[in-house]
C-alpha cells in the first residue's frame, strides 16, 4: 500500500503534469491559429486546384485500400469480394476518365482543370476569370466526347 507521503507526491506530480499540459495546449492552439490565418490569407486558385487534387487522391486511395482489404480478407464472402472488385474497378475507370478529360481540357489551352464525374453529373472546374461561349463549347465537346452526357448534365465552373 502507498504511504501518505507517496500519495501526496503522486498527486502533486499529476497536478503539475495537468498544469503543463494546459499551458502547452494554449500555446500550441495560439500557434495553430496564427498559421491558419496566414494560410487562408495567401489562398489562391492554384492552391485550390492542388488542394482539391490532394484531397481527391487521398479519398480515393482510402477507398481502394478499403476495397483491397475486403478482397484480401479471408472473412469476406464471395458476394462481398465480387462487389468490392466491381466497385474498385468502377473507381479506377472513373479516375482514368476524369484524368483523360482534365488533360484534354488543358490541351485546349486552359491553365488548369478538375473534372468530377458522378452517376448523374459531370462537374468541370476550370482556372479562368470567366468563360466565353467558344470556351464553354470546347469543354462541352470534350466531356460529351468522353461520356456521352447531355449538356444539361454538364456543369462548368470558372475559378480564378
Amino acid at each position: 500500500m502507498f504511504t501518505k507521503k507517496k500519495k501526496i507526491i503522486i498527486l502533486a506530480s499529476m497536478l503539475l503534469l495537468l498544469i503543463v499540459t494546459g499551458f502547452l495546449n494554449v500555446k500550441l492552439n495560439a500557434m495553430t491559429d496564427s498559421q491558419t490565418q496566414s494560410v487562408s490569407s495567401s489562398y489562391n486558385a492554384g492552391s485550390f486546384f492542388a488542394t482539391y487534387r490532394e484531397d481527391r487522391n487521398a479519398t480515393r486511395s482510402e477507398s481502394i485500400a478499403y476495397y483491397d482489404a475486403i478482397i484480401s480478407s479471408s472473412y469476406s464472402s464471395k458476394e462481398a469480394i465480387a462487389s468490392a472488385e466491381e466497385k474498385r474497378q468502377e473507381l479506377i475507370e472513373a479516375m482514368t476518365l476524369e484524368l483523360t478529360m482534365e488533360g484534354l481540357i488543358k490541351a485546349k489551352g486552359f491553365d488548369d482543370a478538375i473534372v468530377s464525374c458522378s452517376d448523374e453529373y459531370v462537374n468541370v472546374i476550370v482556372k479562368a476569370d470567366s468563360l466565353k461561349d467558344g470556351e464553354v463549347s470546347q469543354i462541352v465537346e470534350v466531356v460529351q466526347g468522353q461520356t456521352k452526357k447531355d449538356i444539361d448534365y454538364i456543369k462548368i465552373i470558372p475559378v480564378e
